[in-house]
């Protein structure tokens, strides 16, 4: 009879303590999500057209903008940890963001070494267009990009284009996709 009286102590005992570490976690968590959320700040330059949110302090501008072509340069601590380019493209009237990401990678991405392509997805924020992603090797090292196509107007895509480490900039998925759901124009 004891034995089955201590084995229930022991079994409540268990339960209480993984109760106990859920709660801690939880509150780790919680904590965590409020952080983030405070050290959101909008990017916005006079020499650039467009703003958007960097959801984290760790993104950083590295310089290399350029005011005629209006890009913009971003690194997340480290440059294999997640670096942003952010692009204006003038395309002729009428080239859809899936014809620009084709092109891109027709003439541009598929002569990086290891190149393969990835999937291509519509994307919405407050401009619209398509993700498209792939990976490649860069001093042996196995790279993912990802770039999105939003476009602004019949005559204007802007490209915000994601590259680091593969394990890395999974990390940051959601980070990528605030900025690219938060860029607008002025």
């Amino acid at each position: 009879m004891n034995f089955v009286i201590e084995e229930s102590f022991a079994s409540a005992r268990r339960v209480l303590t993984a109760f106990v570490a859920y709660l801690f976690a939880v509150v780790i968590v919680a904590g965590f999500a409020q952080d983030t959320n405070a050290q959101t700040t909008v990017y916005t330059n006079a020499a650039s057209d467009y703003t958007f949110e960097l959801p984290s302090v760790t993104w950083r501008e590295t310089g290399g903008g350029d005011a005629l072509k209006q890009t913009a340069e971003f690194v997340y601590g480290d440059r294999l940890d997640g670096y942003l380019r952010v692009r204006k493209e003038t395309v002729e009237a009428g080239t859809t963001p899936r014809e620009l990401a084709f092109r891109d990678q027709d003439q541009t991405l598929r002569f990086r070494s290891a190149f393969v392509r990835g999937k291509e997805e519509p994307f919405s924020g407050k401009l619209t267009g398509v993700v498209s992603s792939y990976e490649y090797t860069a001093g042996g090292k196995p790279m993912t990009g990802r770039i999105y196509y939003l476009q602004a107007d019949p005559r204007t895509i802007y490209t915000l284009h994601f590259t680091g480490l593969r394990d890395k900039l999974s990390r940051i998925r959601n980070q990528t996709d605030i900025i690219a759901r938060t860029f607008q124009r002025k």
